[in-house]
Order: C-alpha cells, then sequence, then structure tokens
C-alpha cells in the first residue's frame, strides 16, 4: 500500500462512517497522510479525527476510534493505533507487499509517478515581477500544480525578458489582470537571465534559482558547475545517469529488473532479505515521492522537490554500494539482483520526474 492509496483508504472509511450515520461530518476532499515522526508509532500518520470533531460534535478520541474500526479492516493495514489527543497511526502490513505496490506503480507511470488530481478542483494564476528567480519559480510552481491536476496561468507585471524563453520560462500574459493573483516574489537573483546562462547554463541555473527556498538567497555561484559530489545537482543527476547505465549493464548480461524487490519463491525471497537495511530508506524515499510533489505544490515550494531530489541521490549511492544490482566477476545473476535493479531503475525514474518537473534534463550519460 502506497501513502496515496492509505490516503484514500482512510477517506473511504470517513464516507462509510457517514454513510453508516455513524458519523456526522462533511466529508473532506482528501486526508492527509504523513510518514510517521522519529519516536512516533508506526509507519504513518493521520490527524483527520481531530480534523472532524469539531464539524461531528465529537471528541476527537471518539472520532479516531469510529475511523480505526473501519481502517483497520482493509487489506494492507497491519495495525491503527489511536496516540495523542486522536491521531491516528498506522502499520502497514508486511513491507514487501507495501514495496511491490511502489515499484509496481513507480513502473507503470514512469516520469508520471507522484502526479495526481489533489488539486483537480483549483485554479491559479500566478503572478510575478519582471526579475529571473520569481519567472523561474512561478514557472516551477505551475509545473507542480498541474501535475497535481489544476489549472491556470502566469502572468507577469511587465512584458518579460526574452532571454527568459531560454530557461523555458513562457508567461500567459503581463500587466495586471482583473483577477485573483498568487503573488511569487522570492527573494531576487541579483542576476539577468542572460548572465546566469552566460555564466551557468540553464540547468544549473535553474537549479540554482529553485533549489533555495523562496525566503533565502539563491546560490549562484561557479560551485554549480562543478562535476563532484560536492555539488548537489551533479550528484542528482549522476545518480540518475548510474541509475540507467545499470540497466544498460544489466541488459548485456541478459537479465531485467524484477518487477518487485522480494521474489515470488521462497528462495528468491530469502535471496533478497539480506539487502533490506540498505534498502529501506530510498525505498522510503521512492514512496515519499508523491507526497513531496504534492506539498511543493500546495505550498508553491518546488525547493521541496529538489531537496527530495538530493535525499534519493544519496540513498542510491548508499544502496547501490552496500548491495550491487549487478552480478562482479563470475557471479551469476540472481533474484536478488533483478530485485535491486528495480529499485536502483525506480529511483533513476524519481530522479528523472523530478528534475523534468523543475525544467532540468536528466541524461542518461554522465
Amino acid at each position: 500500500m502506497t501513502p496515496a492509496d492509505l490516503s484514500r483508504t482512510v477517506l473511504h472509511a470517513v464516507r462509510r462512517a457517514v454513510d453508516e450515520d455513524a458519523l456526522r461530518a462533511p466529508v473532506p476532499a482528501r486526508v492527509r497522510v504523513e510518514r510517521t515522526r522519529p519516536g512516533g508509532s508506526g509507519d504513518y500518520a493521520c490527524a483527520v479525527a481531530l480534523q472532524l470533531a469539531g464539524p461531528a460534535a465529537l471528541p476527537a478520541l471518539e472520532v479516531a476510534r469510529i475511523l480505526r474500526e473501519r481502517v483497520a479492516a482493509e487489506p494492507g493495514v497491519g495495525r491503527v493505533e489511536i496516540t495523542g489527543p486522536g491521531f491516528l497511526s498506522f502499520t502497514l502490513d508486511a513491507p514487501a507487499e507495501s514495496d511491490r505496490a511502489v515499484l509496481a506503480a513507480v513502473r507503470e507511470q514512469g516520469l508520471a509517478y507522484g502526479h495526481g488530481g489533489a488539486l483537480g478542483d483549483e485554479i491559479h494564476q500566478l503572478h510575478h515581477a519582471r526579475e529571473v528567480r520569481a519567472a523561474v519559480t512561478a514557472q516551477a510552481v505551475f509545473r507542480l500544480l498541474v501535475a497535481q491536476g489544476a489549472r491556470g496561468r502566469t502572468t507577469c507585471e511587465q512584458a518579460p525578458d526574452p532571454d527568459w524563453a531560454r530557461l523555458g520560462v513562457t508567461v500567459d500574459a503581463h500587466g495586471t489582470p482583473p483577477t485573483p493573483l498568487t503573488e511569487i516574489r522570492p527573494v531576487p537573483a541579483g542576476a539577468t537571465a542572460g548572465e546566469l546562462l552566460e555564466r551557468l547554463g540553464p540547468d544549473a541555473a535553474r537549479w540554482g534559482l529553485l533549489r533555495a527556498a523562496g525566503h533565502d538567497r539563491a546560490a549562484l555561484g561557479p560551485e554549480l558547475l562543478v562535476q563532484g559530489e560536492a555539488n548537489p545537482l551533479f550528484r542528482v543527476r549522476y545518480a540518475h545517469a548510474r541509475a540507467r547505465a545499470l540497466t544498460r549493464g544489466a541488459a548485456a548480461l541478459g537479465f531485467t529488473a524484477e518487477a518487485a524487490p522480494y521474489g515470488e519463491s521462497p528462495a528468491a525471497n530469502a535471496a533478497t532479505a539480506a539487502y533490506d537495511p540498505a534498502a529501506r530508506p530510498l525505498l522510503d524515499l521512492i514512496a515519499d515521492h508523491p507526497g513531496v510533489l504534492l506539498a511543493g505544490a500546495r505550498h508553491r515550494a518546488p525547493d521541496r522537490v529538489a531537496r527530495q531530489l538530493e535525499a534519493v541521490a544519496h540513498a542510491f549511492f548508499d544502496f547501490h554500494d552496500s548491495c550491487p544490482p549487478l552480478p562482479a566477476g563470475d557471479e551469476k545473476p540472481s533474484a536478488a539482483h533483478r530485485a535491486r535493479l528495480a529499485i536502483a531503475e525506480a529511483a533513476g525514474t524519481v530522479l528523472a520526474g523530478g528534475l523534468s518537473l523543475l525544467g532540468i534534463r536528466a541524461p542518461e550519460h554522465l
């Protein structure tokens, strides 16, 4: 069960409780679940009971009890606990099943993994100053919103800088149209688009403009061009290129990825179990990716996506070094290698999809 699946499961439980007259409250448009914070209970947590307590005229703990019995019966949910003033904490069934679902979703959806319709009822007009960082940020936010089903357009206070097009920025209109606006005003870059393109090129310039939170200054120095691990952009793109190289290497050795991280037979399960500890952080980050994209859209924060990609790249290399997806020397390809390759390929897809939303190329060779 993926986080999106769990969110839908909880929402379905709310609807059932309302339909059965066990709960008298409006059904929310969506239910948010989050990975449990350190020291918390279970795999995921949700505050929907606290959200519904007021409208239902019931204590949050009572609302949580009503929902717990309905969610606990759903397949894929191992245990549901009530913590604190009324939080629901979920422990999912066998991690292998959850991991299978996540990797299957990445394989099926490709670069669109994490896209959805959560904001399908929203229309936005993103309005920004005639400044390069504001323009690039507005364009990235617009892409994130569209990826979550929203509609809208971007407008600028004045006629756009012609160099913006080389950074992938388009503006639907300029001036101040008489409609509700969402202002996009990060700390200015202190340079023009032309200057940044000349010094950094489009990909490094976009990363530098988007990586910092809007209230922080963007780092736009020569470090963005360093071809080494100290440069987060290089590390992210290199992780993607390495994932693609693994696929090519496996093909040359005559095998492909297993669609799930565990084999179907007991022998294959035993073969893959040994790398669980190293795979877990990467699998968790892949599972969290849809939630990060949705949060980036809702909070107008493409920097969240950039930081997620950095974390995925870091976990990918840790996993790659601890559990090589390709056999070495006289070693034959095994179920473990096919499973590891599936995880590596999923990481590469997440990195490529995230970079695409930021308007940055993901080369297959680096």
